[in-house]
């Protein structure tokens, strides 16, 4: 594995849940990203500022560790352009059709213990591995 960075995930992923348990017992809302968003683009009223401070926190603070180390930002895409879109909306009714997200379902109803969020978390887990399975072995793209 080149890019294994246990320390750093570990240090990511307890940022994430200290943000999520923030939200949830500050407000009671659930940080699920598909949903704020959702929520941002049809909300009126108080919803929409801490739903906006939310998102521009996400893209903020992307934004911050790439100016702090660009190597870290430094990615290749391989996929064309219609692959991505095609990627992006089936993502979306993905979504949509869960109710939910992974980070709604995987790092908040899991803490939870959701049976609904237990459910979706195993399919999106099931889906994205017979997604992979079929792009490297099936369709033969990439190693």
């Amino acid at each position: 594995m080149e890019n294994f960075t246990p320390v750093s995930g570990a240090i990511g992923g307890a940022m994430i849940g200290l943000a999520a348990a923030i939200l949830l017992h500050g407000s009671g809302r659930i940080a699920g990203i598909s949903g704020i968003l959702g929520g941002l683009l049809g909300a009126g009223g108080k919803d929409t500022w801490w739903r906006l401070v939310f998102i521009l926190g996400l893209v903020g603070g992307a934004l911050a560790v790439g100016f702090a180390d660009p190597a870290t930002a430094a990615i290749t895409i391989e996929a064309s352009w219609p692959v991505l879109v095609l990627a992006g909306l089936l993502v979306g009714f993905g979504t949509r059709l869960g109710n939910g997200c992974t980070s709604g379902h995987g790092v908040c109803g899991l803490a939870r213990l959701s049976q609904r969020s237990i459910v979706a978390t195993a399919v999106f887990f099931a889906v994205a591995a017979a997604t992979v399975f079929v792009m490297r072995h099936v369709m033969g793209g990439g190693a």
